[in-house]
């Protein structure tokens, strides 16, 4: 495992490299905050939702260890989480702890703490949950004897230490456990409060009768609220703790009948529901509907057929209600069928075509199955499967709001977790600030954007740049591409709906007539032949072909021009992933020629706006770049900074959605490396990487990232390595950022060295992170209240002492803009704060295929846009991965809970079909 890297005042400096036995040992440190905030650009005041603690508690405040032995009858640890809040909430558990008076707090796992110090002895309390002290409902005794009695140990460990946290606020200490257990505690004093008013999922709450958004599928949307704690440079610039407190949008099981759900689910009837478990039945362990169906595991219910009584799904099984049997409860000899007992027992006939439901809890040992017609999902249960596109479609619209209808929201949010009047903030003498912080920012000054010669505006004006839209109309790409287009084809996909005519010919004629005319317009380069001039060949495609769809589309265009295709466009009717994934693996991976697809509506639209963008993406894929950006700034203060040869490169790793399957599903890493001296383009190379598994494997390293260095070296370096190397990594928490520097930054120095260097480069280490809650809410923004582009806040939310700041780049067309957090975890190449900040910043202009700049530094980008594109690569036939992939498989198995479980084989991607499409920006 990698090493935790200290937090003490002293500055990062080098990775050390041994060359001969190719060890890497990481700083001890991270880089400090520089002495100075960034002075460039012009000032401006931004509010942010984030509340400053104003006080500590005052009092003394004990930890305790807190066990529960497992029921010998429990498998699940889910199922297990919920025994012990209900056991801790037994009033017997109250009574014995003094709650009411010592406002004891249980994290629902394994500590507690409270202002009561129970001494050293350990503390036995036994709960009988069948009590009516315990019980709403008290049980008679059991027949076979057995009683529902548990214990509960308690055993002080430490007195919470105050002290180390403030100490370590002040750079007197460093970061040690004390801190973390304090953070802890703090976290989960300010949550008890609501977590017993509202809904709680993890650091998000939910009001009850919170108004709902329909998703389709079963499925609702409400928002909340989400609070969490942190150490801060705060408004004052003084190192303290501070509440970020942000909008929730939750996803949700509808309440109603689970019967009407799956049909919902599904898009069906419920005799089309009937008829395709029919169909699953023929191999139903590697049937799509089996699979479908998992989504509800762990879904809670109540049975209606008699008493209401509260079940959780295991599974839907192979079998109708005639099939399922178990003892007759009148005759321990003999089986029922359920079918038969819901006549007998309660006069209610059963569907003989559906599948029943299994539940997790057994009754005498043996399973428990009951008809879905009588089962209803219970209320404000989370719904943690992958929306589908629809689903997130309707998602996005209910999310969306502009600043000042999310600010609205985050003040009543801030009402709602209620601060001031928190008995147990009140008890403990923790105290938050009602209003939020407000920090001067900086909007940092924008480059020069610059288009190819022979533009009618070859630079886009300030004013577009600080507003952050420009048109590309009378204007040329920078670089035209390299690749002139040569025997290109279009394939119209024909639709399979009924009364849906398609494209019609001519619409699609005109609209490539259009894309020639305007693609040449801006640049490009597309070669006519003597006698078929510069018309694509066009004809039909029929998704019946499957694979061969794509094949018969590269023949036709082929044999007509009688040349090696070098482009060719699909004209499709929806949005539809697996059609879309289709055509992209074989254009990748069989043929290895770039190509484009097309929506038939944007098509039959032929808007010229649509077509540029159509022509900046169709450029880039055959070697262009549509802008150039030049620095106006940063050589003023870094004289030297275009002179050092530099690689920036970027890293994702996009891991499989949660839901059905996602266990045994692929993570794929994607490595993005600049081709030259401009950064501009993006070479990227992508493979798998195991099942979750966070750090990129030394053979992916290896085998992905040293062909870019030896291609960098060639084309960009004049045969020499770079000096220094900008990476910016996308997604890993603070508890990563060790193993990012020990395991990635290490294998990528392996990687220079094999590939010919005499030593490594410089590493400048940037964790680009955008899974946070920080928004800001400027006093003067754009139009629609959003900070403009180059919005900078290094205070307020940022790191106490560590380098890190928040930066908005970009124009939020919809809602508030999120800003991207960077932190920077090593300096070698001493590039100064300024310096980053900006470089970051203006190369946001340079993203291909917008006339926007983008949220993010465009090798990250670029980035998760390979990674995205790699799963139309994904292969089936098992291997082994790299050594990373083992020891992380080791750490899983030697933990606890659902990571520990079996190993995965995942096979790697097919190879794309030449070497050629991988030195153009493919991915695009």
């Amino acid at each position: 495992m990698a090493t935790p890297i200290s937090h003490d005042s002293h500055q990062a400096t080098h990775l050390k490299f041994d060359t001969d036995a190719f060890k890497i040992t990481p700083p001890q440190n991270l880089p400090q905050r520089p002495t100075e905030f960034t002075k460039l650009g012009k000032e401006t005041l931004v509010q942010l939702n984030s509340f400053n603690v104003l006080n500590y508690p005052s009092r003394d405040v004990w930890q305790y260890d807190v066990v529960i032995p497992k029921p010998s009858n429990m498998k699940e640890e889910k199922n297990m989480r919920v025994f012990a809040k209900k056991l801790w909430n037994s009033n017997t558990v109250k009574e014995e702890l003094q709650e009411s008076q010592h406002h004891w707090i249980f994290d629902g796992n394994k500590l507690a703490w409270s202002t009561r110090d129970l001494g050293s002895r350990e503390v036995r309390v036994k709960v009988d949950l069948d009590d009516k002290k315990n019980s709403s409902k008290p049980r008679k005794p059991r027949a076979d004897g057995k009683n529902n009695e548990h214990t509960l140990f308690l055993r002080r460990t430490r007195k919470v230490n105050f002290a180390m946290l403030d100490a370590f606020l002040q750079q007197t200490s460093d970061w040690s456990p004390e801190c973390i257990d304090t953070i802890n505690f703090l976290d989960h004093l300010i949550r008890e409060g609501p977590s017993q008013r509202l809904t709680q999922i993890k650091k998000s709450f939910f009001q009850r009768g919170e108004t709902r958004f329909d998703l389709g599928g079963g499925v609702e949307a409400f928002k909340g609220v989400f609070s969490s704690l942190r150490p801060v440079l705060n408004d004052d610039y003084k190192k303290s703790l501070a509440v970020n407190v942000d909008v929730a949008n939750g996803t949700f099981w509808r309440a109603q009948e689970l019967g009407r759900s799956v049909i919902q689910a599904f898009n069906c009837t419920q005799a089309q529901f009937a008829g395709r478990f029919q169909d699953a039945r023929k191999d139903w362990n590697k049937s799509q509907f089996k699979k479908d169906l998992r989504r509800y595991r762990h879904v809670g219910v109540t049975s209606t057929h008699g008493q209401l009584q509260q079940w959780t799904i295991d599974e839907f099984v192979n079998m109708t209600p005639d099939e399922a049997k178990f003892p007759d409860p009148d005759d321990a000899e003999k089986q029922i069928s359920l079918m038969t007992y819901f006549r007998k027992k309660y006069g209610k006939s059963l569907s003989p075509a559906l599948p029943v439901v299994k539940m997790t809890k057994k009754i005498r040992g043996g399973p428990v199955y009951l008809p879905l017609e009588f089962l209803r999902i219970d209320q404000n249960q989370r719904y943690s499967t992958k929306l589908s596109d629809q689903q997130t479609s309707a998602m996005i619209k209910f999310a969306v709001s502009v600043p000042g209808v999310r600010w609205k929201a985050i003040d009543f949010g801030v009402g709602l977790l209620n601060w001031a009047n928190d008995p147990y903030l009140k008890h403990y003498g923790l105290t938050i600030n009602r209003n939020p912080s407000r920090v001067k920012a900086r909007v940092l000054p924008t480059p020069t954007v610059a288009f190819g010669p022979g533009s009618r505006e070859p630079k886009i004006k300030d004013s577009d740049l600080v507003n952050g839209r420009w048109r590309l109309d009378g204007r040329k790409f920078a670089l035209p591409n390299q690749n002139p287009i040569r025997g290109w084809g279009v394939c119209v996909i024909q639709p399979t709906r009924k009364n849906d005519p398609g494209v019609p010919k001519d619409m699609v004629a005109k609209f490539f007539s259009e894309f020639i005319k305007i693609y040449e317009g801006h640049g490009g380069r597309i070669m006519a032949h003597p006698k078929l001039g510069k018309a694509p060949w066009m004809g039909p495609g029929a998704l019946s072909d499957g694979g061969e769809l794509v094949a018969k589309a590269w023949n036709a265009t082929g044999k007509h021009w009688g040349v090696t295709p070098s482009l060719i466009f699909f004209i499709v009717n929806d949005r539809n992933a697996e059609v879309y994934r289709r055509i992209k693996k074989s254009m990748d991976c069989r043929f290895g020629v770039v190509s484009q697809v097309l929506q038939s509506k944007q098509v039959m639209s032929c808007s010229g706006q649509y077509i540029s963008n159509v022509c900046m993406k169709v450029n880039a894929k055959l070697g262009g770049c549509t802008t150039l950006v030049t620095t106006n700034t940063i050589n003023k203060f870094a004289p030297h900074h275009g002179n050092i040869p530099t690689m920036v490169v970027g890293a994702d790793v996009s891991h499989p959605a949660p839901g059905a399957g996602s266990g045994e599903a692929a993570s794929i890493a994607a490595i993005t490396v600049s081709q030259d001296v401009k950064f501009t383009r993006y070479w990227a190379d992508v493979q798998t990487n195991g099942n979750r598994i966070e750090m990129i494997t030394s053979n992916n390293i290896e085998n992905h990232f040293t062909p870019m260095i030896k291609l960098w070296m060639q084309r960009a370096g004049n045969g020499h390595p770079p000096k220094r190397v900008m990476y910016i990594r996308d997604g890993v928490s603070e508890g990563q950022y060790a193993a990012v520097l020990e395991e990635e930054v290490a294998d990528m120095k392996k990687a220079f060295m094999r590939a010919g260097a005499h030593e490594p480069p410089k590493f400048t280490v940037m964790i680009a992170g955008k899974r946070h809650h920080v928004r800001f809410f400027p006093q003067k923004g754009d139009k629609n209240g959003n900070p403009l582009p180059g919005t900078l806040v290094e205070a307020g939310v940022t790191h106490p002492f560590e380098f890190d700041f928040y930066m908005c780049s970009h124009v939020a067309i919809k809602g508030t803009a999120r800003p991207i957090h960077y932190h920077c975890i090593l300096n070698e190449g001493d590039w100064s704060a300024p310096e980053i900040e900006q470089f970051i910043f203006e190369h946001a202009y340079s993203y291909v295929r917008s006339t926007t700049p983008v949220s993010m530094h465009p090798a990250v980008y670029y980035a998760h846009l390979a990674a995205d594109r790699a799963r139309a690569h994904l292969n089936e036939n098992p291997v082994s991965s790299g050594k990373k992939e083992s020891k992380a498989k080791e750490e899983k198995k030697s933990s606890t809970g659902s990571t520990g479980k079996r190993d995965v084989n995942i096979p790697p991607l097919i190879k794309m079909g030449t070497t050629a499409i991988k030195e153009v920006m493919w991915y695009i």
